[in-house]
C-alpha cells in the first residue's frame, strides 16, 4: 500500500513539474532545404565532389593499366626491372590514396569547403532557435532531423517555420 501511494505521489509531482515546462521541436533538414544559400552551397559541394571523383577515377584507371601492363610483361622482365616497376606502381597507389584522403578525408578539401559554406548557415539557425527558445520560455527544443527519435510529434509544437521567418525566409 505504501509503495502504491509513493508511486502515485511521484507521478503527480513529476506530472505537475512536467506541465510547467514548455517543449518544442524543429526540423533542421526542412529549414536548411528552405534556405536558398544552402541549396547553392550543396550544389557547389556536389560539383566539387564530382570533379574530385572524376580525377581519382582517372588516376585509378592509370594505375590499373600500369598493373595490367606489368603483369603481361613480367615474364620478360629481369628481377631488377620487376622491382622498379612494382615500386612505381606502389608509389602511384600511395599517391592515389593520399589524394583521396586530401579530397574526401576528415580534414580534406571537401570537408573544409563544407565547413566554410554550411557552418555559417547552421550557426544562424542555432542563433534563431536560441532566440525563439528565450522569447517563448521553452525548456527544450529538439531537432527532429538530428537523429533524435521523436516517435510522435504534434505539428503545433513544430517551430521550423518560425525559425525560417526569424532568418528572413518565407
Amino acid at each position: 500500500m505504501k509503495k502504491t501511494i509513493l508511486t502515485l505521489v511521484m507521478v503527480l509531482v513529476l506530472g505537475v513539474t512536467g506541465f510547467a515546462q514548455k517543449f518544442a521541436f524543429i526540423d533542421s533538414e526542412y529549414i536548411l532545404k528552405n534556405i536558398p544559400a544552402f541549396n547553392a552551397a550543396q550544389e557547389q559541394l556536389d560539383q566539387m565532389s564530382k570533379q574530385y571523383q572524376k580525377e581519382l577515377e582517372t588516376m585509378y584507371a592509370s594505375i590499373e593499366k600500369m598493373y595490367q601492363d606489368f603483369q603481361a610483361e613480367s615474364v620478360l622482365l629481369s628481377e631488377d626491372m620487376k622491382r622498379k616497376r612494382e615500386d612505381v606502381i606502389i608509389t602511384k597507389e600511395k599517391e592515389y590514396k593520399e589524394l583521396q584522403r586530401d579530397y574526401f578525408g576528415p580534414s580534406g578539401e571537401l570537408f573544409k569547403k563544407r565547413q566554410s559554406l554550411v557552418k555559417p548557415l547552421q550557426d544562424d539557425i542555432f542563433s534563431a532557435v536560441e532566440e525563439i527558445a528565450n522569447e517563448g520560455a521553452y525548456a527544450v527544443i529538439f531537432d527532429k532531423a538530428g537523429g533524435t527519435s521523436l516517435f510522435v510529434t504534434n505539428p503545433k509544437f513544430d517551430l521550423s517555420d518560425q525559425v525560417l521567418q526569424k532568418l528572413g525566409y518565407k
